[in-house]
């Protein structure tokens, strides 16, 4: 394949002496004539382990080269991957004057161009920039009179430096975001090479799947640095304590607790978080990222609770009371707290939960109910139809039987919220119909 690759930066010179190493004719492009110049002298312009090797090789071999000229690259090639930084100005927005000059220069370059072309951004840029500034870019470039034939895509990269060469050639996922089956069909075949699971979704998902890795990566060492500042005041090895924790795949290390819902609750993970906040307190500790959870937490409800309000509607019928499916234990449950926020707004509420009916209850839920919370116990239903005739919101709070038979059962005049999806549907409960919750 003929391909382009627009910024000769770390991104830019990595992914043009793979897909070159590969098979593909590259040409690289760059307004720094002395990269250009490097590139073409078969050295590299940036300090990577393998990548001078890898770049004396392909130049060598007449499967990469580089130049200045944008006309020049498209003009002999059938795809354009744009590798050009975005970097972020003094309050935290993105610059994207590199992406949209790219656009533009590409733009002019396909004036007249009969053959379909491609672009793909592999920048990494925040939801919504493909279709607000690179596609516009593009258009402008050929001008209002000039017809172009050119599809777009998302491609994020997943590389690290240091190890970029072999992240390149085994990374994590191949991630393509487009509409048009035929460009992630070219890209599948780019890639063909490539020892990753091939993901084909929307632009703006791929957009955010990189944003998301990124903060996730932030969080993990931020996580890992704040437990190694109380290891240490426990008098603990922060380095076995974490390797242990490691150690757990089916739930530390995997998407277990990975899934967007509502907020967290039981008789677990808020007491023992106070807990290890507290014993940090003690050792004149304060750990930013801990101690924002629970606050988090307590946002996840307060956002469902103003869900249900804004509807301006009184009779409210929610499934699901335990704080998670499949469990009678009402400790901590975020439902309750959401229930008792709508009874203390005025709202009429209806309860359908079959594990936590008062008449099967035993022991400690049972006394809970009867005693912290009877008021709730009198609003339980025994079955969907009742709690769907008292309805105008359904609410599910827990997923299950009942919420799929609810979701099922559900008229089209009810508004349905769904805090397992964090979702508001106002005509019946097709997923077509939900709108995201405003944030």
């Amino acid at each position: 394949m003929r391909v382009s690759v627009f910024g000769l930066g770390y991104v830019g010179n990595v992914t043009a002496a793979c897909l070159a190493k590969a098979g593909h004719e590259v040409i690289g492009v760059d307004v720094n004539a002395d990269k250009v110049a490097m590139v073409n002298a078969g050295q590299s312009p940036i300090v990577e382990p393998g990548l001078p090797e890898l770049l004396a090789e392909v130049v060598n071999d007449g499967r990469l080269r580089a130049t200045v000229s944008s006309g020049e690259a498209v003009g002999q090639t059938d795809l354009a991957l744009i590798c050009v930084g975005t970097p972020g100005r003094g309050n935290g927005q993105l610059n994207g004057d590199a992406i949209e000059r790219v656009g533009r220069e590409i733009g002019a370059a396909l004036r007249g161009r009969r053959e379909s072309y491609v672009v793909v951004l592999r920048s990494t840029v925040l939801p919504g920039t493909t279709e607000r500034l690179l596609v516009p870019a593009l258009h402008e470039g050929a001008g209002r009179d000039h017809a172009i034939d050119v599809q777009v895509a998302m491609n994020p990269e997943f590389i690290r430096e240091g190890s970029a060469l072999r992240d390149f050639a085994r990374p994590p996922l191949t991630l393509v975001g487009c509409d048009d089956p035929r460009t992630a069909f070219l890209l599948r075949a780019l890639y063909v090479g490539v020892d990753a699971p091939f993901i084909h979704t929307a632009v703006r998902t791929a957009e955010c799947a990189k944003y998301v890795s990124n903060a996730f990566h932030a969080l993990k060492i931020s996580f890992a640095n704040e437990i190694g500042d109380l290891c240490a005041a426990f008098g603990i090895d922060a380095q076995e304590v974490m390797r242990i924790f490691a150690m757990d795949r089916k739930l530390n290390i995997s998407d277990a607790y990975l899934r967007p819902g509502f907020a967290f609750g039981g008789s677990c993970l808020p007491k023992d978080l106070r807990a290890l906040l507290y014993a940090a307190r003690a050792a004149d500790l304060s750990p930013p990222l801990l101690s924002s959870i629970l606050p988090s937490n307590e946002r996840q409800i307060r956002r469902a609770v103003e869900a249900v309000l804004e509807t301006r509607k009184r009779r409210i019928g929610v499934v699901g009371l335990s704080f998670k499916p499949g469990t009678d234990d009402l400790r901590e449950s975020p439902m309750v707290t959401l229930v008792e926020a709508l009874i203390g707004k005025g709202c009429d509420v209806r309860i359908l939960d079959r594990n936590v009916s008062v008449a099967r209850l035993v022991g400690a839920n049972r006394r809970y109910i009867e005693e912290e919370i009877p008021h709730i116990a009198s609003l339980m239903c025994e079955d969907v139809r009742t709690l769907l005739t008292h309805a105008e919101v359904l609410v599910i709070g827990n997923a299950g039987d009942d919420a799929a038979r609810a979701l099922e059962a559900v008229r089209s005049d009810q508004i349905v919220i769904d805090l397992m999806r964090g979702s508001v549907a106002t005509r019946g409960a097709s997923a077509l119909d939900r709108v995201p919750i405003a944030r």
